[in-house]
């Protein structure tokens, strides 16, 4: 499998599993009163696995490209920027007139 392939696939499963702690936390503290209304309806595990799934796709996405914007890049490797000053403070006159 290429390296690649096999980086965003690590932070997928990790986004994925980000996902379930959340979805298990919300319902055993019952935020919102989840647990409550999906215990008492007769689709509860399809209410669940759904929101499990689209919150895996969405925190898979986050993680990989949270992840891939964290990659070093190849010319990362030396110091940047020249060895300018930054310009000194200098006070800014502006004339006023007088007010009545």
């Amino acid at each position: 499998m290429p390296k690649l392939l096999q980086f965003l696939l690590v932070h997928a499963v990790i986004g994925f599993g980000i996902a379930g702690f959340f979805v298990a936390s919300l319902i055993v503290f019952d935020i919102g009163g989840f647990a409550t209304l999906a215990s008492g309806s007769d689709v509860a595990p399809l209410a669940v696995s759904v929101l499990t799934f689209f919150l895996g796709l969405t925190f898979a996405s986050v993680q990989m490209g949270a992840a891939v914007m964290l990659l070093p890049k190849e010319h990362d490797a030396g110091p940047r920027g020249g060895h300018r000053l930054p310009a000194p403070a200098m006070p800014a006159y502006a004339t006023a007139r007088a007010r009545r």
